[in-house]
């Protein structure tokens, strides 16, 4: 068996009042195998977009231990975890956070001006990612000229434009109509054939079934 590319052992998560306190994931422990294609699934307020966002390193303020192939997440600092991140991760979130600033193109360029790649090879990548996706006539448009499909179609595409490891993924059909989300849906079915691990929230069940498999949360607990 192959080591997983994520193992959470114990995370827990809560806030205090005084002496008692609020949890919102107790003993959570699991495994991601690289390479597959998991939702996580529960009714609201289960955890779940507290879990991807542990898993994503935008949340710091959790207790357990959290290993991303042999990098042990929990010991590390802030900029630490930032590098990890660049390196593995690309989000996609349910209100799509555009730069509502930049086009199309400035969006799709903005992780690549993370990494240190030449401004011609930024230009060639930010082109071919353009036409992957299909949204070469919107590269000059902002985001506040397409609509909700196009702009999660856009956030996807600056989600993978670095070639990450992992996608993590909050909802990421649920502003659209069900066609655009099939759309997503089928473009991450091609990118998880493609080798890149793909974790979902998602509180539909048809797109939850174009995983591999199921975690599913309640009151925080992993059942």
């Amino acid at each position: 068996m192959p080591r997983p590319i994520i193992s959470l052992r114990n995370v827990e998560k809560y806030f205090s009042h005084g002496l008692s306190k609020t949890w919102i994931l107790r003993q959570v422990n699991v495994d991601i195998q690289e390479g597959e294609f998991v939702s996580i699934m529960g009714p609201s307020g289960a955890g779940k977009s507290t879990l991807l966002h542990i898993l994503g390193m935008h949340d710091a303020d959790w207790h357990g231990e959290y290993f991303l192939e042999d990098r042990a997440i929990h010991k590390l600092g802030k900029n630490d975890r930032m590098a990890v991140y660049k390196e593995y991760f690309g989000f996609v979130f349910q209100s799509y956070h555009l730069l509502d600033s930049l086009t199309v193109y400035e969006n799709l360029e903005v992780p690549l001006s993370y990494r240190n790649i030449r401004k011609s090879e930024r230009e060639s990548i930010v082109a071919d990612t353009l036409d992957r996706f299909h949204i070469v006539g919107k590269k000059d448009l902002f985001p506040n000229q397409l609509s909700g499909g196009q702009q999660q179609l856009v956030a996807v595409a600056r989600a993978v434009i670095s070639k990450p490891k992992v996608i993590l993924a909050d909802e990421p059909t649920g502003n659209l109509h069900s066609s655009q989300g099939d759309e997503i849906m089928d473009l991450f079915k091609k990118l998880n054939d493609e080798g890149v691990t793909i974790i979902q929230v998602t509180h539909n069940d048809k797109n939850a079934k174009v995983g591999h498999r199921i975690i599913e949360l309640q009151d925080g607990w992993v059942i």
